[in-house]
């Protein structure tokens, strides 16, 4: 009997299914567990790999017939908003986002399941308990965190720390070149201040401030609204059959 070690990845194609972003397409995913003292080195091969991670899971794109799925970096250094990115970042001046460990609470959840039914009632995220959603958060072998957004208070020039209601929040990995969003989400009756948007370029700022060169994004998909907004944070890599690539 062959025995592999526990550090040493071993790879599994799905079945395919459904594409959930080009109608009338099928997908399938090669994956892998992050598990194991090399659990972080092996994230960030597999993310500069154009993997994505989902708790223990990292999983790509292996689809027979399309290659429409394509991995996305912002530069962060050298990013610079356009102007309607100027008027999310404006409008959201009175947000603050606050660190903390990737710890689950119930405030959490309330607003995910809101969420969830609210923009993806019919998406693969829609059944998931509060169990379920524990796991998305503190199930991870990565330097992980959490970032919650709320509204700037009185004290929070001093403590750094927002107030009120949370309004927001983002999975997000840190690795050595750059950060990884995993997740986020937001209060759906907050559409007017593009939340979605602003986080982004709440951790592309992160990114710069802590001199890492990289905001990954995950898959932009040409011909999907769902995931064609990432085309906006310029200049950006996309990762092709010959590595990553300059656009914009």
């Amino acid at each position: 009997m062959t025995s592999h070690s526990r550090d040493a990845p071993q790879f599994y194609l799905t079945s395919p299914s459904a594409c959930p972003y080009l109608p009338g397409k099928e997908e399938r995913k090669v994956f892998t567990h992050i598990v194991g003292r090399r659990g972080r080195e092996l994230n960030e091969i597999l993310t500069q790999g154009g993997f994505r991670r989902s708790q223990t899971i990292a999983y790509r794109p292996a689809c027979d017939t399309c290659r429409a799925c394509v991995s996305v970096r912002v530069l962060a250094d050298e990013f610079r908003p356009s102007e309607n990115l100027k008027r999310v970042l404006k409008t959201n001046a009175d947000l603050i986002g606050n660190e903390t460990p990737n710890r689950p609470t119930s405030e959490q959840y309330a607003l995910f399941r809101r969420y969830v039914d609210a923009r993806h009632a019919d998406g693969g995220m829609a059944d998931m308990s509060v169990l379920d959603y524990s796991m998305m958060v503190e199930d991870s072998h990565v330097d992980t965190q959490l970032i919650e957004y709320r509204r700037r208070g009185i004290d929070s020039g001093i403590t750094g720390r927002g107030e009120g209601d949370l309004i927001a929040v983002s999975l997000v990995d840190q690795m050595s070149d750059g950060l990884s969003m995993v997740y986020s989400f937001f209060d759906p009756d907050h559409q007017a201040r593009s939340l979605g948007t602003y986080m982004i370029l709440d951790h592309i700022r992160r990114a710069k401030a802590m001199g890492l060169p990289y905001l990954y994004l995950g898959y932009w998909v040409e011909g999907s609204k769902k995931m064609g907004y990432k085309a906006r944070f310029t200049p950006q890599e996309r990762l092709g059959a010959h590595g990553w690539v300059r656009v914009g």
